[in-house]
């Protein structure tokens, strides 16, 4: 009787060691939340290379977030962009669909009017750590899905307008997009760990210290 209750005691034990020792399930990291000023002063200041650059060393668009779909990265964005939903048809052709780009506050009706910029463009990226990247983190990087601001969907107008420029030469021509995007722009340096140089910090300070100074920057870490 007490060899059977020791073994059934036994075998309880080893049954829970398996509970005990299974690492619990990760969380998604919540996102960082501070202000305007605090996120400009967490931006690492160094000078700015572009020695290098190619457009090519980013690879986009590739198959995007769910690779099943049959739509890029482009169509991905725009997809969830949309404030009235296009059609999707064979090979991801988007028709119809209603789009607002808050750069200049257009509403387009068209996706072939439409860019999608990188929020960080490519060649600032690069001249602010990218260049040291692997060619696997700099296409997630320019695929980069994984926080809302990234990269969005704007005129193809304002964004070839704003080309490779930071805060510092280029800010949306609406006023009403400049803090919002000013808080984009540092969430994203931030998330990838980039960097600023002297000129584009002043700049970002301007707006944190004035007119954006209650904008609240979120971001998370890139893995």
């Amino acid at each position: 009787m007490i060899k059977n209750i020791a073994r059934g005691l036994s075998a309880l034990s080893l049954a829970l060691v398996p509970l005990l020792s299974a690492p619990a399930a990760q969380a998604a990291p919540a996102p960082e939340v501070t202000t305007l000023a605090d996120a400009v002063g967490l931006v690492k200041v160094t000078e700015e290379d572009r020695t290098g650059y190619k457009r090519s060393s980013f690879k986009h668009w590739n198959s995007g977030d769910d690779a099943s779909d049959g739509c890029n990265t482009r169509a991905e964005v725009l997809l969830a962009e949309a404030v009235v939903a296009p059609t999707v048809g064979a090979g991801c052709k988007l028709t119809g669909g209603t789009w607002r780009s808050y750069y200049d506050g257009q509403e387009v009706s068209s996706a072939g009017s439409l860019d999608i910029d990188h929020m960080v463009p490519l060649a600032e990226a690069w001249d602010s750590g990218a260049s040291a990247w692997s060619a696997s983190r700099r296409e997630a990087y320019a695929n980069d899905q994984g926080s809302a601001v990234s990269l969005v969907a704007v005129t193809a107008r304002t964004n070839r307008s704003k080309s490779d420029q930071d805060p510092a030469d280029w800010m949306p021509p609406s006023p009403e997009a400049q803090c919002r995007y000013v808080g984009e722009w540092v969430s994203t340096k931030l998330r990838w760990a980039l960097t600023a140089d002297d000129r584009e910090l002043e700049a970002l300070k301007v707006y944190a210290e004035g007119p954006c100074e209650d904008t609240i920057v979120r971001y998370t870490p890139a893995a």
